[in-house]
């Protein structure tokens, strides 16, 4: 903004000024910034830091000079209209084209502007990386990241499926029964390791942490969540073995047992919001026959809607209960299960998010294989609007 505020003034301001003048007012101006100064006015102003730094060196040496303004268009012509194939072979090297063309001679590297120079310099352009940065503002250019937009494929039915997931949602809530968002949050490597984030401490004395993050002793945590929409409250079982299906139907339990018996106590239907992969995939023979298994444990029918392809982070649980505490323990060592339990635990928000968090160190070995008569003797209802997302696990054979 301030910037932007500068390049106004001078846009103003500078063309009442001959050569000399606009020197010398720059340089008061990038001195009164401070270090900074210098790289800012010359980026608002649009000249080179040289020529601030000729202001300065002139105010420095104290001497009033005779007035002498050079003529308009006097002075060093500008490279790109000495050089008039200058702009088109430098737009050509960093056009996005460029990525499929294995004829470029910066197909396989970085497009920095020193690599940029020296492929020009190679097509006969006498050019320097300072200059290369300038024309790239020129023709529109910046520094970009790579931005998380693209889902994948959309699925014909998307919109179709979440519209249903609405409505069984709300008929779910208007019978006072339960609702429940679950996923599996990322594995995290227990011990004394860097934890992306920034966290206040005293000046020059940061957390020393392993250099290398290779899994210790301790392994990983594998936390999986059960987010209750209904109350904003959550539940998360933190695994220390392998991410199944069988653990994340046990976490369910283990949340069912804790708390949602106790806030629901006449419930005898539980609505589950799921992604359509991992551990609670809707492909996944095991998740059905676990939640087959607790539906008749608990005399429960187990409602299941999964999230169509790619709509992942539309998942309650992502953003109402997972994002917070990844922010509670940003730039934390999680050196420990305890300190992560105890980090879980304490996760709050403005609007009352609570968490109760619990280890789970049973073993769940993978590759458990479900035949095909267990699947047929399932006692399962499926919907007539895509019966592979939407489906009930009932207490007894229909």
């Amino acid at each position: 903004m301030e910037q932007e505020n500068l390049a106004a003034k001078y846009a103003l301001f500078l063309p009442h000024l001959d050569e000399r003048q606009k020197r010398l007012y720059l340089a008061t101006e990038a001195q009164a910034l401070g270090k900074i100064g210098v790289p800012l006015v010359a980026k608002a102003a649009g000249c080179s830091t040289a020529t601030i730094y000729r202001g300065i060196a002139d105010i420095a040496q104290g001497e009033v000079m005779r007035p002498s303004t050079r003529r308009a268009g006097g002075g060093r012509k500008q490279l790109r209209t000495l050089d008039i194939t200058l702009m088109t072979d430098l737009e050509k090297l960093v056009a996005p084209a460029t990525r499929g063309d294995p004829e470029s001679p910066l197909r396989w590297v970085s497009k920095s502007t020193e690599k940029l120079a020296q492929a020009l310099k190679g097509m006969g352009h006498e050019v320097s990386a300072d200059t290369v940065g300038r024309r790239l503002e020129d023709l529109g250019y910046s520094l970009q990241a790579n931005a998380k937009t693209r889902e994948g494929s959309d699925h014909i039915d998307r919109d179709a499926q979440f519209q249903h997931i609405n409505q069984v949602v709300l008929a779910q809530q208007a019978a006072g029964n339960p609702v429940i968002s679950v996923d599996c949050k990322k594995k995290e490597l227990v011990g004394n390791f860097k934890n992306p984030g920034q966290e206040r401490e005293k000046k020059k004395e940061p957390l020393e942490t392993n250099v290398h993050d290779f899994p210790g002793e301790l392994g990983k945590a594998i936390p999986y969540g059960i987010y209750d929409v209904n109350r904003n409250e959550g539940f998360v079982s933190v695994g220390c073995d392998h991410e199944t299906s069988s653990f994340a139907v046990e976490s369910i339990r283990r949340w069912w047992h804790t708390m949602g018996k106790k806030i629901y106590p006449e419930a005898k239907d539980i609505l589950i919001c799921c992604d359509g992969g991992g551990s609670n995939g809707h492909r996944r023979r095991q998740w059905k026959t676990e939640l087959a298994r607790l539906a008749k444990e608990e005399e429960l029918t187990i409602h299941v809607c999964h999230l169509p392809p790619g709509t992942s982070k539309w998942n309650k649980i992502e953003h109402r209960m997972f994002s917070h505490i990844s922010m509670n323990w940003r730039g934390r060592p999680l050196t420990s299960h305890e300190v992560i339990l105890q980090l879980i635990g304490s996760t709050t928000t403005s609007k009352g998010l609570k968490i109760t968090s619990s280890l789970d160190s049973d073993r769940y070995p993978c590759k458990i294989k479900i035949s095909d008569a267990e699947m047929e003797a399932l006692a399962i209802l499926r919907d007539e609007f895509h019966p592979e997302w939407n489906y009930a696990l009932l207490p007894h054979p229909a």
